[in-house]
């Protein structure tokens, strides 16, 4: 389905019960637009706990199919559908991240291509920045570069990123992780380098949607790094990015100090440090390493690594014993 006639298909979804006859509209309001922006808070904060399940990708769809109904449960003013159409198109992109991080990705890419067209109906410049953004980390972790480039480049380019230096930080952070997918060293370093300037440049205290406060700062531009540095197979930098982001990472962000401990278990195995990244590794919740599908892939391939640089060592031993415990709690 090509982009306008999904656009034309929403619409019209939105439309259909308003013309139902014998039922008197009800008036839609900005309360109404409130109280899905607490339940979109909601879907974020899980996601920040746990990431990449399937009941939270259900859960930001029908949430989503939601916002869209009310478009059609009655009268609205225009900044009231608007709002209506960013709601739906948030929730929407809260499915397509779920999915992306669930390694879910042919569902990513529906769920990306019905949050475009809502976010286009919403003129909503963050969450089209957001959806975007987003894309551009799905094509990364599908180890398609260009097109990583393409859809961030979109992201980069929207007014947003000149009116709030913040959204510039984290378009230059997720294009530098980009570079290094890509083995461009001196593209990493330039656009990390650019994104620390525009992240010292942001007003703390300016006013931003509630899904960037939520998990955008010096940890998670870390982090990235981190990612980055690891592709490239600099080792000792990406160690020093997972122990500073680590350092700095909010309670709440539960599934990126996940991410965060299974990388540096790569960066210090790969420097031949395999008790400390065995002990790294070990830190990982049992939950997380058995149902969160990125984290669960990522931990496969460290104990393949594991027994390739260290056969028949008391550090396979103990990786193993761990593992088998893991899988039998699960």
């Amino acid at each position: 389905m090509d982009r306008r006639n999904l656009i034309g298909g929403l619409a019209a979804t939105a439309a259909v019960a308003a013309a139902a006859p014998g039922i008197a509209p009800r008036r839609i309001g900005m309360n109404d637009v409130k109280r899905l922006q607490t339940r979109f808070t909601e879907i974020v904060a899980s996601d920040h706990r746990h990431g990449g399940q399937l009941t939270i990708e259900q859960r930001a769809a029908a949430l989503a199919d939601e916002a869209l109904n009310l478009q059609a449960a009655g009268s609205a003013t225009q900044r009231v559908r608007s709002n209506l159409y960013a709601a739906a198109a948030a929730f929407r992109s809260s499915a397509m991240w779920a999915a992306i991080d669930g390694r879910r990705y042919v569902e990513a890419q529906r769920h990306m291509r019905e949050a475009q067209a809502l976010a286009e109906m919403s003129g909503d410049q963050a969450i089209k920045f957001r959806i975007w953004s987003h894309a551009g980390s799905m094509y990364r972790h599908l180890g398609r570069p260009s097109d990583a480039f393409a859809a961030n480049d979109v992201a980069r380019g929207l007014h947003i990123t000149r009116r709030d230096p913040m959204f510039a930080s984290l378009g230059l952070a997720r294009q530098a992780a980009i570079h290094g997918t890509a083995q461009e060293r001196t593209g990493t370093k330039r656009a990390f380098d650019q994104a620390q300037e525009a992240m010292n440049r942001a007003d703390p205290h300016a006013p931003r949607p509630v899904w960037l406060v939520a998990f955008y700062d010096q940890a998670e531009l870390d982090s990235l790094a981190l990612s980055a540095y690891l592709a490239l197979g600099e080792y000792q930098t990406a160690e020093a990015h997972a122990h500073r982001c680590l350092a700095g990472l909010r309670p709440h962000m539960a599934r990126s100090r996940t991410i965060t401990q299974t990388r540096l278990a790569h960066a210090q195995l790969a420097q031949g440090e395999a008790e400390a990244a065995v002990a790294v590794a070990m830190k990982v919740p049992a939950a997380a390493a058995t149902q969160h599908a990125r984290v669960s892939r990522m931990l496969n391939e460290f104990g393949a690594a594991l027994r390739a640089t260290a056969p028949g060592s008391i550090n396979v031993q103990t990786w193993t014993e761990h593992t088998a415990a893991w899988r039998a709690s699960a």
